[in-house]
C-alpha cells in the first residue's frame, strides 16, 4: 500500500502556545504545505483452522523530517466456530520534526516551531487483545446482531502519555 497526500493550509495549531529561550511566547507556526509518503505492507499467514497470523509494517516520511516505522503483530485464536480470542501488539518509533522542541527550548529567531509531542520523537507500545462473539443465529439468539466484539488496549508512548482503551463493535445485518 502507498498513500501519498499533500497537506496546504492552516497546519498549525494557532491555539497552542510555545515558548522560547528568552521567556517569550507565541502561538504555534508550522509550514502550510505538507507532503507525506505511508508505505505498507500487510501479510497474513493461515497455518490451520484455528489460528491466523496478521502482520503489519509501515514505513512513514514526510516533509517536515518526520520519520517512522510502525508494526503490528495480531494472532486471532478460534477456539470453535462462533468464538475466538485475538491478543496484538504494535509498536511505533518516531524520529520528530526538526520544528519541535520542548516548553521553554525554542530559539526566539525560528520561523516553524512546535512543542507539540505528536510530532517529536518518540515510541510507543500497544498491546491487549479481543473476544469476539459470532454464531450461526445471531448473537442472544438475534439473527441481525451477527457480530459482538470487545477489545482492551494499554498504550504507553515515551513521552509520558499512557492510555487504556475499550472498544466495542457490534455487526448489525
Amino acid at each position: 500500500m502507498v498513500e501519498p497526500s499533500y497537506q496546504h493550509g492552516l497546519l498549525a495549531t494557532k491555539y497552542q502556545r510555545d515558548y522560547f529561550t528568552d521567556g517569550s511566547l507565541k502561538a504555534e507556526t508550522l509550514p502550510d504545505k505538507r507532503y507525506k509518503l505511508p508505505i505498507a505492507v500487510r501479510l497474513n499467514y493461515f497455518p490451520d483452522d484455528h489460528f491466523i497470523i496478521r502482520t503489519f509494517y509501515r514505513y512513514y516520511m514526510d516533509n517536515w523530517g518526520i520519520r517512522a516505522h510502525t508494526a503490528e503483530l495480531e494472532i486471532p485464536v478460534k477456539l470453535n466456530s462462533f468464538f475466538s480470542v485475538s491478543p496484538f501488539y504494535r509498536y511505533n518509533n518516531q524520529q520528530g520534526t526538526r520544528y519541535f522542541a520542548a516548553y521553554g527550548q525554542h530559539n526566539p529567531s525560528a520561523q516553524y516551531f512546535t512543542s507539540d509531542y505528536d510530532l517529536s520523537t518518540l515510541s510507543s507500545n500497544f498491546f491487549g487483545a479481543g473476544i469476539r462473539l459470532a454464531p450461526p443465529k445471531g448473537v442472544f439468539g438475534w439473527q441481525h446482531l451477527n457480530a459482538l466484539e470487545l477489545r482492551y488496549g494499554h498504550y504507553n508512548r515515551s513521552t509520558g502519555l499512557v492510555s487504556n482503551i475499550v472498544t466495542l463493535n457490534i455487526k448489525v445485518k
